[in-house]
């Protein structure tokens, strides 16, 4: 809090822009940490929400169900890869992680008390939220720190990058000898809050292969990825060996109110069917399903699934691929990429208040040290990309 900003306050906000309490103006280049799909303040989301509220507010889901709740888990299956058959709703991506990896290790404890199956394998430089279980899971990194001794023990590979693939399959063949692995959790395609570093697909489908041949259940982390960041709409819509689990939330309601949802399979769920309530899972939270914001998550999921929204993203995809063409023989810049709606920058140089700088051009961007990004609402037009994209290039000028 010591060397912090000074907050600033938004009283309101429109399409791509916030505006603060003095009317200035600030565009929203992250969606509000992903979260904003459409743009803020629309029209369709804003109706979903108070004709619920005048309806059901909330109720528990222990015993009890509501419509919105069976509607978006019914859609949620209909989009997600792969097989999926079964949605359970908590608040935000950490949640849906931390249920996941629950799920993933009681399916072995329901199947024999004393399994050797406890390990978790992720990626290196991964990172799946705040939660202690999301926390572990991504290893011992700067984001935990103080954490460490209290975190549980958990195997790393390297990612599958471009070039490396084969590296990635031979140290997850080593570990899966043991016979010791429960699951393997991942962010397909990017990893995220480790530094925007994009991946093989290809590579990535081959570690699944491996996984299913050694019976290892795997979750795919899609909070960031999902609802089309990366191109389709969801990232593992590019794999040919599916997850056996998907977690998702962020875009979910379009940025609007938190909630998020882990989907699985059939096979995963019958695990959990018995006489024995200790094979029940015992976990659950106070808002699950709320349906004010599951009526909101349908609202958004009709915007991102029409034809206008494949437009947006499309067009912020192909101004991406021409900014990143024009400027990837730049000097200050070690690496510049793109994937779908992310524009990733890596500098040599890591710029003290560089969010400040922005800030003061009305860009809202928050740089992972030296990675400056850009993942905007898909309602954004060509001038606010070209004002991020003028800021971005006066930004590598003082670099």
């Amino acid at each position: 809090m010591q060397t912090a900003l000074d907050p600033i306050e938004i009283v309101r906000g429109k399409g791509a822009s916030l505006f603060s309490a003095e009317n200035k103006r600030y565009l929203d280049g992250i969606s509000s940490w992903w979260v904003n799909l459409h743009g803020h303040g629309h029209p369709q989301l804003i109706a979903a929400i108070q004709r619920q509220a005048e309806t059901l507010e909330h109720t528990l889901l222990a015993d009890f169900t509501h419509t919105p709740a069976i509607e978006l888990a019914e859609t949620l299956l209909n989009l997600l890869p792969g097989n999926m058959k079964w949605i359970f709703y908590s608040d935000n991506g950490s949640t849906a992680v931390e249920t996941a990896l629950k799920i993933a290790l009681q399916y072995w404890h329901n199947e024999n008390p004393n399994t050797p199956r406890t390990r978790i394998v992720s990626f290196k430089g991964s990172y799946f939220g705040e939660t202690f279980g999301a926390m572990s899971a991504a290893g011992k990194n700067c984001y935990n720190t103080p954490f460490w001794k209290h975190m549980f023990p958990i195997d790393q590979i390297d990612p599958p990058y471009f070039g490396r693939e084969e590296n990635a399959y031979r140290e997850l063949k080593a570990i899966l000898q043991n016979n010791q692995t429960a699951c393997m959790i991942f962010e397909p395609s990017i990893l995220g809050a480790g530094g925007m570093r994009p991946y093989s697909s290809e590579g990535l489908d081959k570690l699944i292969g491996l996984c299913k041949e050694h019976q290892v259940l795997t979750i795919a982390d899609e909070v960031m990825t999902g609802f089309g960041r990366t191109g389709p709409l969801f990232a593992s819509d590019r794999l040919r060996n599916t997850p056996d689990l998907i977690c998702v939330a962020k875009g979910l309601t379009g940025g609007t109110l938190p909630l998020a949802a882990t989907a699985c399979t059939e096979a995963l769920f019958e695990r959990f069917v018995s006489s024995n309530p200790a094979h029940s899972l015992m976990h659950g939270h106070s808002y699950t399903g709320n349906p004010i914001a599951c009526s909101a998550a349908l609202a958004s999921l009709d915007l991102l699934t029409s034809s206008l929204c494949q437009e947006q993203r499309n067009r912020i995809a192909n101004r991406h691929v021409a900014f990143r063409d024009q400027f990837k023989t730049h000097p200050a810049l070690k690496r510049i990429e793109s994937l779908g709606t992310i524009l990733i920058l890596e500098s040599y140089i890591q710029k003290p208040n560089l969010s400040k700088d922005l800030l003061k051009q009305g860009i809202l961007l928050r740089p992972l040290g030296n990675v400056l990004y850009v993942m905007p609402p898909y309602c954004i037009t060509d001038d606010e990309l070209s004002e991020i994209y003028e800021a971005l290039i006066s930004t590598l000028e003082l670099l």
